[in-house]
């Protein structure tokens, strides 16, 4: 096959920038079919490249000058489109998330293993970067020595009001699930989510910033900074502490300026696009080569599934207050234990000063 022929499914500004990418940066790669719930969204995207329009997704899934599919739909119609796609036995890159819900994700997690072939891999994309594959290698090659902790910071500019503290945690902390997943190699077994002051740019009722706490099989502790309304950019990064040192990454370090006047900075990137577009690009031609081969080239449904799951139980965790434990299939979690009673007298029970 010397050029995988490709479907493309919702051309929002994802998916505009995945067939811009695959037009014009990737080897090997050619989009043939676009669908999108918006008819004239989906002819402006494709007359630019000389693709056609099929407006029913299922159809462009089947469309027989289509090779393998690229999903960046809405994360509702996940389910249906990924079933369509192993259905008929095509490689498909699915965005997050893999699906809506954890029964729905695991379904798929069965059907594909019952096909024997591994078709779908999920967009987190942060694995492809660089930087994160540097830290990654730095931990496995026993760099750090044992890994103990892992600090996040996930900082916008600035979003859409509907990003409501739920959808804080399924949209935007999904992304520290799986790199938590990818450096230590190991389930998130619990998350805690701490919130304190809100922003004033917050809408009522959204807990921006917040703090999530992961706690994985082996006892690691990961803490994740999510603040979506900063005013001031794109800021991500990553630090884990072992015990024979430290690393981060995404300190920033672009052109540093000193002037005569004693001031000094830079400048820091914009949006994810600027950050990431790199890592992105990465991704699709990794997929595109492995999908000629009617397989795939990194997170596979398993990783779809664990980061639903994880999020599912960040999303109770939000609603609760309380640590919530990841219903994950395979996993064991803790027994509850009982609080213990307090026998003290009753004369010394009460605040103290």
């Amino acid at each position: 096959m010397t050029e995988l022929r490709i479907a493309v499914l919702g051309v929002g500004m994802m998916g505009a920038f995945h067939v811009d990418a695959l037009t014009k940066r990737i080897r090997g790669a050619k989009v043939t079919v676009i669908s999108d719930y918006f008819p004239e969204k989906a002819k402006e995207v494709a007359d630019a490249i000389g693709a056609r329009v099929v407006d029913d997704p299922i159809e462009a899934i089947n469309d027989a000058e289509v090779d393998a599919v690229l999903i960046a739909s809405p994360g509702a119609v996940h389910d249906v489109q990924v079933n369509a796609c192993l259905d008929a036995g095509k490689p498909v890159l699915c965005e997050k998330p893999l699906t809506t819900d954890i029964a729905s994700s695991r379904v798929i997690v069965e059907k594909e293993k019952s096909l024997g072939k591994e078709l779908i891999q999920v967009g987190f994309m942060r694995r492809f970067d660089p930087e994160y594959v540097a830290l990654h290698q730095l931990i496995v090659s026993g760099g750090l020595g044992n890994p103990l902790m892992v600090h996040c910071t996930h900082r916008n500019p600035a979003v859409p009001d509907h990003f409501n503290s739920e959808f804080m945690i399924r949209d935007s902390v999904v992304h520290e699930v799986d790199v938590t997943r990818f450096l230590l190699g190991e389930e998130i077994v619990s998350v805690q989510v701490i919130k304190g002051v809100a922003t004033s740019a917050a809408p009522a009722g959204t807990n921006d910033p917040m703090l999530v706490v992961f706690e994985t099989e082996s006892g690691r502790i990961v803490t994740d900074e999510i603040y979506v309304r900063t005013g001031v950019a794109y800021e991500v990064r990553t630090e884990v502490v072992g015990e024979q040192g430290s690393a981060t990454i995404g300190l920033d370090q672009n052109l540093q300026v000193k002037r005569t006047d004693g001031s000094w900075g830079g400048q820091i990137t914009p949006g994810f696009v600027e950050r990431f577009g790199q890592a992105y690009d990465i991704e699709l031609q990794r997929w595109v080569d492995a999908a000629k081969q009617g397989t795939i080239d990194g997170p596979g449904a398993w990783d779809g599934y664990a980061a639903v799951a994880v999020c599912e139980a960040g999303v109770k965790a939000v609603r609760s207050g309380r640590k919530e434990y990841v219903q994950l299939a395979g996993i064991a979690l803790p027994v509850e234990e009982e609080p213990i009673p307090d026998i003290r007298a009753p004369d010394l029970i009460g605040d103290r000063p």
